[in-house]
Order: structure tokens, then sequence, then C-alpha cells
């Protein structure tokens, strides 16, 4: 069956093989059996059900789906709604974090079958039980390039045994994460164990602009996760129900402390 996937936007993980698409139909339209809209963040979803009736002018199918829609991830289909290379070996979590909508839309921690890849996208592997984690760091090791984790890690789960599975592969990029003050301790923690990574394979999370936070102490806790070893990665929250439209401030500092060419400008390093 052809199928073609279509974006409201594009981003570093959509595929690019000749049946997807960005935006409206173009001129030029390949022979398909059905079309999916797929819409990963929820500010895309009004795009998302006026890029379904666009595309319905020229395919008898046209489905609207994805994880703005709630769908849960059930299945797993390496290239078909995210580049080749990327692979889930598990969907949902077990945390139920107030500002995330994993637990909302994915459950609770479920285990799929390992595919092959050398970017593990998981919303929380090191959760999964131990004997599913050796056999994704056994299939890391027979990759070729450079292995990423960009799900990001629990740093309170991360212990020396996580730690010699790293040390086993080949890292481009490893993500934690620390969205707030009390995640910093875990956080100096398992920087501590991963201490054979240099700051730019170490990328951390940095959840900003959350319930009552303020520039102010979000940019510290920026300077706490640079001061611990990580480069930092900002993340505007963004709840489900509505777009927020941060002051200039506010984006200023998501900028600046996303862009390891501006932190390390910063820093002088």
């Amino acid at each position: 069956m052809k199928i073609i996937r279509v974006f409201p936007r594009k981003t570093t993980m959509t595929p690019s093989d000749d049946y997807v698409f960005i935006g409206d139909p173009p001129l030029w339209r390949p022979r398909a059996d059905e079309v999916h809209v797929s819409v990963t963040f929820t500010w895309d979803i009004e795009e998302g059900y006026r890029l379904h009736d666009a595309w319905a002018n020229y395919y008898p199918i046209v489905r609207l789906g994805g994880p703005a829609l709630g769908d849960p991830g059930n299945g797993f289909k390496p290239g078909m709604y995210i580049k080749p290379g990327v692979v889930f070996t598990s969907r949902g979590c077990p945390k139920r974090c107030p500002w995330c909508l994993v637990q909302k839309r994915e459950g609770g921690l479920r285990l799929l079958p390992i595919v092959s890849g050398h970017i593990v996208q998981d919303n929380n592997l090191l959760a999964a039980p131990k004997e599913h984690q050796e056999q994704v760091y056994a299939m890391l090791r027979a990759q070729r390039r450079k292995v990423s984790f960009p799900g990001g890690f629990d740093a309170r789960l991360l212990d020396d045994w996580v730690a010699d599975q790293m040390r086993s592969l080949r890292i481009k990029e490893l993500f934690l994460a620390a969205d707030t003050k009390a995640a910093l301790v875990p956080l100096r923690t398992a920087v501590g164990k991963l201490s054979f990574l240099n700051r730019r394979q170490l990328r951390c999370y940095v959840l900003i602009g959350f319930d009552k936070d303020t520039v102010f102490q979000a940019q510290g806790r920026l300077e706490d996760v640079w001061r611990i070893g990580c480069l930092p990665f900002a993340q505007l929250y963004q709840p489900p129900d509505r777009y927020i439209e941060y002051s200039r401030e506010w984006r200023n500092l998501a900028r600046q402390w996303s862009r390891p060419a501006i932190m390390f400008s910063m820093h002088k390093v």
C-alpha cells in the first residue's frame, strides 16, 4: 500500500522520501492509496484539519492523526512518520509530571519490539526492565553510526550499570533533563557517572516558563546545568489547550540556551 504522509511543518525528525510532503498538495502528486496527515504539536492542530481538507480534494482516503491528536503510538514503523534511523523501543512513561503529556497520550510504560536504528527516541528508556535495556544496548553496539538518545534519560535512574553500558557505546549525544530546581541534585550525580562524555555529548533539557517560573529563575537553572557540565537545551513550556505567546525576553532566553554556539560564546570556552 502506498501512503502519502503530510506534516504541517518540517523538523529534524521528519522523514524525507518521495511520499512525504510539508503543507499543501503540490501541482505534481504521486499515486497513493491513502494520505495520512500527522500532527506532532498541539499548536498545529488547526492547520492539520485544514491540510486534511486540502488533500481530500485529490485523494479519497485522508486520515488525520499524530501525537497532538492523542495517538498513543501503539505501533511503530521505522521511517514511516519519523526519519530512518530513529527507533522507539518503548512507549509511555511511569511518571506523571504535571508539565508532560506522555502519560496522558501514551499511558504507562510498555515495551515494543526492538528494531535496528542509531537514534533512540524512547520517552523513558531507563524505566524499562534491565533485560529490555540490555537488548537495546546490544542492538546499538552493532550500529555503524554513532548513537543518540534524544528522548532523554531520567537522571535518578542512571546508575553505575547504565553508565557502564553507555561507556560501551559510540555516543554522539545523550540527553538528560532538569525540569525543576530539585532535579539538579540527581543531574549532578548522573553527570559524575558519565564523566567520560564531554559537554557537547552530554545535553540536558531544561523546562522554562512553567507555572510561576520567572526569567531570572530560569536563567539561574540554565547556568546551574552549564556549571554541572551539560550543554543545556531550553524548552519553553506550551500547554496542550492553548498557545502561549511569550515575551521577547523569554524568547531570547530560550534562543540563547538552545544554540551551542551562543552558549559557548557566552562562557568563552
